[in-house]
């Protein structure tokens, strides 16, 4: 009688087991919907474990904000918490195609919708990886120089020399051409031109501008400045000087310290800075007719 009652009552569970409904025109049974449960709970541990790498890994790199951080982590849970649904259910003979055809329509509309979207959160992610640019660095974007103060999973934060922040897609800064000046070292060469006139001594020329560059206070001292004749110009022989920086920030400041150390040192030596002119030359006898003009008294 005791055997009769067990196999009862494991025929009762079995039976619970059995008992199925329908799902997107699919049977499914209480089994399958508890290998459904285990599967997504053995890829929520996956993903929690995985979570915890990545943010080790960040952290120790210096990859993006806290703020970066967590929202990267929500993502990555996300994606493998539907790539473990999506399995889930198709162990269990669920058909998916019904699902997939009555969204198909959204999914398209949404598609174009978050396309730029995608675009700077895959943007962002390369740059947080690859670390090409990073906070603190000063780039040029489309003429600007900027400092990067924080980058985002879709833009990065950056303020210019007028203290302006600017939010700059990160797709531009993956797609676009940027000028990195921190990149791997800091060091900038700055350049000023000047023309002087043809008489002018134009040994003594050198010697005043590179005078004067060496005593600029902010150059690099290990890099020598540079004195180099460039053109010979319609009026005024031109010269061109350079001078090296590790501070590309104060690159606008230290350009016109720059241009007005070569002003005055030109000055104080006697040298004429050139400007355009034109001289006029004419013939005999136009000079000969324009002698017999009468004069004004």
């Amino acid at each position: 009688m005791m055997d009769n009652g067990w196999q009862d009552l494991i025929g009762s569970i079995g039976g619970v087991f059995d008992a199925s409904f329908s799902v997107g025109g699919s049977e499914v049974t209480i089994a399958d919907l508890l290998v459904v449960i285990g599967i997504l709970a053995a890829t929520w541990i996956f993903s929690r474990l995985l979570r915890k790498t990545v943010q080790r890994f960040m952290r120790g790199r210096d990859i993006g904000d806290p703020g970066t951080v967590a929202v990267t982590l929500r993502i990555l849970h996300y994606a493998i918490m539907g790539i473990g649904l999506m399995t889930a259910l198709t162990q269990v003979n669920i058909n998916l195609s019904g699902l997939f055809a009555a969204g198909a329509v959204f999914a398209v509309g949404v598609g174009f919708a978050l396309r730029n979207l995608s675009e700077n959160f895959v943007s962002g992610v390369i740059l947080m990886f690859e670390r090409s640019i990073k906070p603190g660095d000063i780039v040029e974007v489309d003429g600007y120089v900027v400092r990067v103060l924080r980058l985002g999973i879709r833009t990065t934060l950056a303020r210019n020399r007028e203290d302006e922040e600017i939010l700059v897609p990160n797709s531009h800064l993956v797609d676009s051409t940027v000028k990195n000046f921190t990149f791997h070292d800091t060091v900038l060469r700055l350049r000023a031109t000047v023309g002087v006139e043809y008489g002018s001594d134009m040994k003594r020329v050198v010697e005043v501008l590179e005078t004067m560059a060496k005593g600029l206070v902010w150059r690099l001292d290990h890099r020598e400045p540079t004195v180099f004749m460039t053109a010979f110009a319609a009026s005024s022989v031109d010269f061109e000087v350079s001078v090296w920086t590790d501070d590309p920030w104060q690159a606008p400041r230290y350009h016109s310290e720059l241009m007005k150390g070569i002003w005055f040192a030109l000055a104080e030596a006697g040298i004429t800075i050139a400007f355009p002119q034109l001289d006029v030359h004419f013939d005999a006898p136009v000079q000969e007719a324009l002698n017999r003009l009468p004069r004004a008294s």
